[in-house]
């Protein structure tokens, strides 16, 4: 009688949820395939970028990133970058040193000052926005690679848009094993799911290491005031913001010159240690949409474990579960499809079914693992 009742309210209840996840990415899909590129770049000297890149033991990534910022089709005369090193104790300062002695960037390395804090990465950037001279700052990672045109896009979005600050695509490269594949599936859930909310009006995630906004825009603000004491967040929290402020100044661009590129994690631990940073800023969200977003996916994909679950103990049957299992992964595959093709991924769409049996794991695992707040990043233990 008890199992009877339970399930009398359990499985339309799984169904609602399914079936509006799979509205919801629908949704999704629409909005996603609403962005327009922003066009062609008109030369406008109103518009200096300050380029701000926070590193910490860089030395085997941040050539790379040098060279593709001196190869930038952007007026060299217009944008500066800051490298902003963090107490590296590898080589990262002495490569850097070198190249800008021999580029025609104008490259600045900056030592952050010894100072306690539990954001090193917000310290980076708000010091490095105080001695800024560039009226759109953009920030990316030393691990990243860009392309020759990525500020000739970025320029050309701000100059049509007037934007108080763009979310542009991040994504992995040089898929090698099955792990990239799918770390690079997930990922594009990520940057796909945040470009089709900032579309719809509601701004949910974003990127630092492909992000563009006003100074002027992040002084308004506050910068981080308020969630400067969060560890993670240097992107989404000042999106949360700068949007609650300029409801229409937030924009996605969709511009294959604006990809940024980086590799995939190839050990667990810092795999690990990444989501779980990201999955502990949910809880401190003050707008209520995106926690409202995350508590939903949460839901929506715990549910499926437990349909799968019922069908294990045969307290369902096989149509049932494969009819919800067919309804939150078709419209999934539809969009990241989309998503994929846009990021120059298509060997990676081939994945999107291994990821979509792991993802309900995963989110749920994540979820939970980040109500334990402590983390390491950087050989730093971060709270």
């Amino acid at each position: 009688m008890t199992e009877h009742y339970l399930l009398s309210w359990l499985i339309p209840l799984l169904w609602l949820l399914i079936l509006s996840y799979a509205v919801f990415t629908f949704i999704l899909t629409f909005f996603w395939n609403r962005i327009k590129p922003s066009g062609v770049f008109k030369f406008d000297k109103r518009i200096f970028i300050t380029v701000i890149v926070p590193v910490r033991n860089e030395a085997e990534n941040i050539g790379f990133l040098l060279n593709d910022l001196d190869k930038q089709h952007f007026p060299h005369e217009q944008f500066e970058v800051l490298i902003m090193d963090d107490g590296s104790v590898d080589r990262t300062a002495a490569i850097v040193r070198a190249f800008a002695a021999n580029s025609q960037v104008n490259l600045q390395l900056i030592a952050l000052p010894d100072t306690v804090t539990t954001s090193p990465k917000k310290w980076a950037i708000e010091t490095a926005i105080a001695r800024a001279k560039g009226n759109l700052i953009v920030t990316t990672d030393g691990d990243c690679r860009v392309e020759s045109g990525w500020l000739q896009a970025i320029a050309a979005c701000y100059a049509a848009t007037n934007a108080k600050l763009i979310s542009a695509p991040v994504t992995f490269s040089e898929e090698k094993s099955v792990t990239d594949h799918l770390q690079t599936v997930e990922f594009a859930s990520l940057i796909g799911s945040g470009a089709s909310a900032i579309a719809a009006g509601y701004p949910s995630l974003c990127n630092g290491a492909n992000l563009a906004y006003e100074k002027n825009a992040f002084l308004e603000v506050g910068g981080f005031d308020g969630v400067r004491h969060i560890a993670s967040g240097d992107d989404e929290f000042l999106m949360h913001k700068i949007a609650a402020k300029y409801p229409e100044g937030v924009h996605f661009l969709k511009d294959p010159r604006a990809i940024v590129t980086t590799k995939a994690h190839n050990n667990w631990q810092a795999f690990f240690c990444q989501r779980k940073r990201w999955a502990s800023k949910w809880k401190h969200y003050q707008s209520k949409t995106p926690l409202f977003l995350a508590l939903y996916v949460f839901a929506c994909n715990f549910s499926l474990i437990i349909s799968a679950l019922l069908y294990s103990f045969g307290l369902v049957d096989g149509y049932f579960f494969l009819s919800l299992l067919s309804a939150k992964c078709l419209p999934e595959w539809l969009f990241l499809g989309s998503v994929l093709s846009f990021l120059k991924k298509p060997k990676s769409i081939l994945y999107i079914p291994v990821t979509q049996i792991i993802y309900p794991f995963y989110v749920c695992f994540f979820g939970l693992a980040a109500q334990k707040p402590a983390y390491e990043w950087k050989g730093r233990k971060l709270v």
